[in-house]
């Protein structure tokens, strides 16, 4: 069949709560879906060239990765509440609901996206058989500060527009592990991105009890120094979820290895491994 990368990728769509979202699916095998971060897409995140999903084909998993509600392709209404972690996290069970899967799937979410599949994964464990969650956001103790500035920036961009506060984004500290990856302008158009900085401004991690409730492994991967993903809360969901794995990634190679431990992680080859 050739390497993962020329596999043949088929797009799909379905309608689900007054938006049509957008989907791509890669292999064969049991399932494995993949939730963006916010304001980006599959396609940005491609051009940015950061994760490698072929190690996670080669270990047989058909995996869909979809474009969150008014990002990328995927289309969207100017409501704040369809923006929230739990809200979109009812997008990605109507995602399974979609492609009939009728046994548990591995998640896999990145900020956002992880945001969506612990809220899922609390509101329909049965559902879920791993959880891979990437890049953790700003939860809890540290998430007003990230809401406040969401807040804000949705009002400036209703009465000034986007420019301003993408000039001020592109100015924001990044991480060295990601320094030189270009920015790219977010993907929701204009008139929607106030909802979407609002719904997220009122989001937040399900409560820690109602993850230690959790029983599927779960495996925990960020990058240092990151105010928007800070390791305290990648720390913090390691100490909430039973059994999770948790790794720091200080490097843009380690990052690149994320595909490979993911595939690991996935076939439980990582615990072979150990002594």
């Amino acid at each position: 069949m050739g390497p993962p990368e020329m596999w043949p990728v088929v797009e799909g769509r379905f309608r689900h709560r007054g938006a049509e979202l957008v989907y791509d699916e890669t292999g064969t095998g049991p399932l494995a879906v993949y939730a963006h971060g916010g304001f980006v897409s599959q396609a940005v995140e491609q051009r940015m060239d950061l994760f490698d999903w072929a190690p996670v084909l080669r270990a047989g998993r058909r995996l869909v990765r979809y474009d969150a509600r008014a990002h990328g392709r995927s289309t969207g209404r100017p409501v704040d509440e369809d923006y929230t972690y739990a809200s979109l996290a009812d997008d990605l069970l109507g995602l399974l609901d979609h492609l009939g899967a009728a046994q548990p799937v591995d998640a896999i979410g990145t900020s956002m996206g992880c945001g969506t599949c612990l809220h899922a994964a609390v509101r329909a464990p049965d559902r879920f058989s791993r959880l891979v969650l990437l890049l953790p956001p700003t939860a809890w103790a540290t998430r007003e500060v990230y809401a406040r500035a969401n807040r804000t920036a949705a009002d400036t961009i209703e009465r000034e527009g986007a420019d301003g506060w993408l000039a001020g984004r592109e100015q924001a500290h990044r991480p060295a592990v990601v320094a030189d990856v270009p920015e790219f302008r977010p993907t929701p158009p204009e008139p929607i991105l106030p909802a979407v900085l609002r719904g997220l401004a009122r989001s937040d991690l399900p409560p820690p009890a109602a993850l230690a409730a959790l029983r599927c492994p779960a495996l925990i991967m960020t990058w240092v120094d990151d105010p928007g993903h800070p390791v305290s809360t990648a720390a913090a969901l390691a100490d909430c979820l039973p059994g999770a794995e948790l790794h720091l990634s200080p490097t843009r190679a380690d990052v690149r290895a994320w595909g490979l431990r993911i595939a690991d992680f996935l076939t439980g080859a990582h615990a072979r491994h150990d002594p």
